[in-house]
C-alpha cells in the first residue's frame, strides 16, 4: 500500500515538472526522486514507465529523463494524383449510401429498405445463433455452396423447377446479384431491366461494366411486347426482373403476361433473373409462384433473400440456376467469399424450420397491412395529389407521382431538413425518368408515426 502511495507522488510530481519545463527539458533522476520521495528505485522506476507509456516523458538510457518531445505536425497531405490514378467515380454510389444511410434522431424515415425494428424477430434470431453458436460443427468449413439442408429449403421455396444441388447460399441479395452479373455477362453486354428498377441492380450493373437498357413497366409489369422488342437490337442475353411487388413502383406482373414475359426471354435464348425479394412481404392477396416454378428450360436465375423479411443483420439469400449457368454461378461465388459464416447458416435453417417463421410472417403481414394503410390514410387526408391510384398488394414501399416539373431530389432534401426522409424518383431509372416520383416506404416507421411524417411533407410541397 505504501509503495503505491509512494509511486503516486512521484507520477504526480513528475507530471507537474513536465506541465512547467519545456519539451526536452532534464527531469529529476531517479536518486534524486527517491531521496525526495523516500521511495525505492523500483517504484521511481515504475512511475516513469508508466509516464512514458502516457507519451509524457522519455528515458534516455545512460542519460537521465526528459519531457517528451511531440512530433513535428504532419503536412497536409496531397492526395489530388488519386483521382487520376483512379479514374471516374461509379454510377450509384452516392445514391446508395442514400439508400442505406441512418436517419437522423427526430426525422421519420420514410426511405431505406429494411423492417422497423419492431417488426423484426430479433428474439427467435437470437436464440437460433445462440443454439448455433453452441454447435462446434457450425465454426467448422462446410460445403462452399452452403449447406444442404438451408439450399433444399430455399430450392423448395423456388417450386419444382430447382433442387438443392441448383442453389448457392450469398451473404445477401446483393452480393448473389452483383455475383451473378459478374458470372453471366463480359463488359459491355447490355442488361435489360424494367423501368424504374431496384437501384442496387443499376449500380450493380454499372460496376459490371454492363450497357443498362430500360424496358417500360407498368401497373400490370414490365411490357412483354417492349421486352421483346429490346432484345434483338441490344444483343441482351439477360433481363434483371422483380415479378413480385417490384421496387420501387410495386406492380407485380399480372397473370396474362407471365406466359408472354417468359416466351420474349426463351425466344431470345437468354436468362431471366427473377429477385424474389419480397416473397415474405405479402400484405393481400396470396403471392403468385415464382417464375422458377414454370421454368423448363432453365431460363430463369431464381434469387431469393431473407434480409428483408427478417433482419438487416441475418444476410443471407441464396441464387439458383441449371445447367452451365449454375455451375458458372457456384464458381463466381467461390471466388467472391469463399462461403458465408456457418454460425449464420445454421441459425437461418433453425428459424426457418421453427414454429417462429410461420408466426412472424403472420404478424409481419398484419403489421405491414397497418403501416401502408396509415401511410395511405395520410396522403388522402394532407397530400390527396399524391396518393397512388394503384395500391401495392404487398412488399414495402408506396410510389407516388409528382406534378410535372417538381425536382424529386431538392424536394427531397428540403424533405430530410423538415425531418421526413424520403427519396426521389430519378435514381432508380436506368434513363430519363419520364416524371418526377417520390419512393415512400411504410416499413420503417412506426403507423403512429405516419400521419406527423405526411403533414412534414405537405408544409414542404407547399
Amino acid at each position: 500500500m505504501e509503495n503505491g502511495n509512494a509511486a503516486q507522488r512521484v507520477i504526480q510530481d513528475l507530471r507537474s515538472l513536465a506541465a512547467a519545463a519545456g519539451p526536452g527539458a532534464r527531469l529529476p533522476s531517479v536518486r534524486e526522486l527517491t531521496a525526495r520521495h523516500q521511495a525505492s528505485p523500483v517504484t521511481v522506476a515504475e512511475a516513469i514507465r508508466q509516464l512514458a507509456a502516457e507519451g509524457l516523458i522519455e528515458a534516455r538510457p545512460g542519460r537521465g529523463t526528459f519531457v517528451a518531445t511531440p512530433p513535428d505536425e504532419p503536412g497536409v497531405p496531397d492526395l489530388s494524383w488519386q483521382t487520376v490514378a483512379l479514374g471516374p467515380r461509379r454510377f450509384g454510389q452516392d445514391e446508395m449510401q442514400a439508400l442505406l444511410a441512418l436517419t437522423p434522431a427526430g426525422t421519420i424515415p420514410l426511405s431505406g429498405g429494411y423492417l422497423h425494428a419492431d417488426l423484426q424477430p430479433a428474439a427467435a434470431l437470437g436464440a437460433a445463433l445462440t443454439r448455433a453458436a453452441r454447435q462446434p460443427a457450425s465454426w467448422q468449413r462446410g460445403p462452399i455452396e452452403g449447406r444442404a439442408d438451408l439450399r433444399a429449403w430455399f430450392a423448395r421455396e423456388a417450386g419444382a423447377g430447382l433442387h438443392a444441388e441448383d442453389m448457392v447460399i450469398c451473404p445477401g441479395g446483393q452480393a448473389a446479384l452483383s455475383s451473378a452479373l459478374r458470372a453471366l455477362t463480359t463488359p459491355g453486354d447490355a442488361l435489360l431491366v424494367e423501368s424504374p428498377t431496384y437501384l442496387g441492380a443499376l449500380a450493380a450493373a454499372r460496376a459490371a461494366g454492363l450497357r443498362v437498357v430500360p424496358v417500360p413497366a407498368d401497373a400490370d409489369g414490365v411490357r412483354p411486347d417492349q421486352l421483346a422488342a429490346a432484345f434483338a437490337p441490344t444483343g441482351a442475353r439477360l433481363f434483371y426482373c422483380q415479378p413480385l411487388y417490384a421496387n420501387p413502383h410495386g406492380a407485380t406482373l399480372a397473370e396474362h403476361r407471365r406466359a408472354q414475359v417468359a416466351e420474349a426471354v426463351r425466344d431470345a435464348g437468354a436468362f431471366l433473373i427473377e429477385d424474389d425479394y419480397a416473397r415474405d412481404l405479402t400484405i393481400d392477396d396470396p403471392a403468385p409462384p415464382p417464375l422458377a416454378s414454370d421454368d423448363p428450360d432453365g431460363h430463369v436465375i431464381y434469387l431469393r433473400s431473407l434480409t428483408k423479411s427478417t433482419a438487416p443483420g441475418l444476410r443471407v439469400a441464396a441464387i439458383g440456376a441449371r445447367g452451365p449457368a449454375g455451375a458458372r454461378l457456384r464458381a463466381a461465388r467461390l471466388l467472391d467469399d469463399f462461403f458465408v459464416a456457418g454460425p449464420l447458416q445454421q441459425a437461418a435453417i433453425d428459424f426457418l424450420t421453427s414454429p417462429a417463421w410461420s408466426r412472424h410472417r403472420r404478424a409481419l403481414r398484419t403489421a405491414l397491412r397497418t403501416r401502408r394503410d396509415a401511410l395511405l390514410t395520410a396522403l388522402r387526408r394532407h397530400l390527396p395529389s399524391l396518393a397512388p391510384q394503384s395500391i401495392p398488394r404487398g412488399g414495402m414501399h408506396l410510389w407516388v407521382r409528382l406534378a410535372d416539373g417538381t425536382d424529386d431530389a431538392a424536394l427531397a432534401a428540403a424533405a430530410a431538413a423538415e425531418g421526413v426522409a424520403v427519396l426521389p424518383g430519378r435514381p432508380w431509372y436506368a434513363a430519363e425518368p419520364p416524371a418526377p416520383h417520390l419512393r415512400l416506404t411504410y416499413a420503417a416507421a412506426a403507423p403512429e408515426l405516419m400521419d406527423e411524417a405526411v403533414r412534414r411533407l405537405a408544409r414542404v410541397l407547399r
